[in-house]
């Protein structure tokens, strides 16, 4: 896709390359994943109850009784063209300004592995808060799930982002946004490990 761009005399076609390659990677693996990320939010809000009000007894039970109760639909609860958005955008900036900085380096190849760690730890912050409340409203989507008539607090995605903002403040978009910077520290040192393995393969 990218292999006949001059990324210095081209820069705005190639970052725009390396942004749309991240993303659609990032909506083409949610897509599969989605259901698996579901249960697990699920099954963490179920984990705090009592253990006679728990719902589920472990992941596998959670995907079965959500299926059961509301058919795949139900395991996609809060999937849409909103809150994919949020993957695209984590993705695109945490792989296509990722490659888009280190290609603009004098010899892209051999770059130091601190200097890589410093730009994909960079790159992995930002990308975070800036995905961090698509994330935020995707999981109030996936908590409403299973619940009905007054106990369903969302209409849809667009109604959940007004509904935040209107109620709680844009700030309820960023809670928990710190630990999950902290968290995607691992992904920027996957990033350098890969790059790394790579130079010897």
């Amino acid at each position: 896709l990218l292999g006949g761009v001059d990324r210095h005399k081209q820069f705005w076609r190639y970052f725009a390359g390396n942004l749309a390659s991240g993303g659609a990677a990032g909506a083409t693996s949610l897509c599969f994943v989605y259901p698996l990320d579901f249960a697990r939010t699920r099954l963490a809000a179920d984990v705090g109850k009592g253990a006679s009000e728990r719902e589920f007894t472990g992941l596998g039970d959670c995907i079965v009784k959500i299926f059961k109760s509301d058919g795949l639909k139900g395991l996609y609860q809060g999937f849409s063209v909103v809150s994919v958005q949020g993957i695209i955008i984590y993705r695109a900036a945490y792989f296509g300004v990722y490659d888009t900085a280190k290609g603009m380096l004098p010899d892209p190849k051999n770059v130091h592995i601190v200097v890589s760690w410093m730009i994909a730890q960079s790159v992995t912050a930002v990308a975070g808060l800036v995905s961090y409340p698509f994330d935020t409203v995707r999981r109030r989507m996936m908590m409403q799930s299973g619940r009905k008539g007054a106990d369903i607090m969302y209409k849809g995605t667009i109604d959940c982002w007004k509904k935040i903002a209107k109620d709680e403040g844009s700030k309820a978009f960023f809670k928990g946004a710190w630990s999950n910077v902290l968290r995607g520290m691992g992904g920027a040192f996957v990033l350098v490990l890969y790059d790394e393995i790579k130079k010897y393969v």
